[in-house]
């Protein structure tokens, strides 16, 4: 049995998506899929349901998932205290951050860090979501930053990572103005004429989001998917360019909504489509690192660190 395959599996328990998996475990999907059915002759049951769609694991399969986390995080402690031994790596914190808070919140974040807690020496790794986090329990990384919702949160025990908050965003609909500065598109739409929609790709931790938001919403919401991509940057940009109407983090837009190269798109009256997020970072608790720097911090953010 092979570690990757596990990893293989967390992975699959995350996105329920053997295609969107594959993608993000940079193999094929047959690749994927074998890998699996490797782990599931190890394991001699079935793990994973494949008569549902979107996939969900067997009974088995979830007791399985829960050993998975158990094992890889262990390995991952065992790994990060001996990279601990290594005097060069002692000062640098590493961060895994999603692309659109290592683009917004982190630069000005870690300003604020600095002022308030003195220098620091950071390593950023910007990445998707769903890796960020496998970066975190993988042992990778010193401290995840990332959005929390409670209708998405992160499938991180409790009992074996530490959470601090760091800041409030919100989630709401942007698009192009018109030569009059009001919105190009506005949402809910015509079902004779639904909204280009700017969206994320499948599986991407905004655009679930975003789904809940759409099918919680009590008004029927008219959009057409007219592009896609795992990173809000890049509907930002399509945006900007009146494409469509995108799903955008506050954070990502506060330039482009100064400069009114963006407005909201909000229904003019009515329940408004917006969710409030958290900016949490996330470390494996105190005993699983060695370095002194990454310590000191995430004492000082647990006690009075930016909010």
């Amino acid at each position: 049995m092979e570690t990757k395959w596990l990893e293989d599996f967390v992975s699959l328990a995350e996105t329920r998506s053997f295609s969107r998996s594959a993608q993000l475990r940079h193999v094929t999907q047959p690749a994927f899929s074998r890998r699996i059915q490797a782990l599931e002759v190890w394991a001699g049951v079935d793990l994973v349901d494949r008569s549902a769609y979107p996939t969900r694991l067997t009974a088995a399969g979830e007791t399985l998932r829960t050993q998975a986390l158990e094992v890889l995080q262990n390995l991952a402690s065992t790994r990060a205290m001996l990279r601990a031994h290594s005097a060069a790596a002692q000062d640098v914190i590493e961060f895994a951050v999603p692309h659109s808070l290592a683009f917004t919140f982190f630069p000005g974040w870690m300003s604020q860090v600095r002022d308030r807690f003195g220098p620091v020496k950071s390593r950023l790794i910007a990445l998707n979501v769903h890796d960020a986090a496998m970066r975190l329990i993988e042992g990778h990384c010193d401290v995840l930053v990332a959005f929390h919702h409670p209708a998405q949160p992160l499938q991180l025990d409790a009992e074996r990572y530490d959470t601090v908050v760091l800041g409030q965003d919100e989630l709401g609909p942007y698009c192009r103005p018109d030569a009059n500065g009001d919105p190009l598109m506005r949402l809910p739409g015509r079902a004779q004429a639904p909204l280009p929609y700017l969206a994320y790709a499948p599986g991407a931790y905004l655009g679930r989001l975003v789904d809940e938001l759409i099918r919680l919403h009590p008004a029927e919401v008219h959009l057409e998917r007219v592009y896609e991509t795992d990173m809000a940057e890049g509907l930002k940009a399509m945006a900007v360019e009146g494409h469509g109407i995108a799903f955008l983090p506050a954070s990502a837009v506060r330039r482009e909504l100064r400069g009114r190269r963006l407005v909201s798109a909000l229904p003019a009256k009515g329940p408004a489509l917006q969710a409030p997020l958290e900016i949490r970072a996330y470390r494996q608790k105190a005993a699983s690192s060695g370095k002194t720097s990454a310590q000191a911090l995430w004492s000082w953010l647990a006690d009075n660190g930016p909010r």
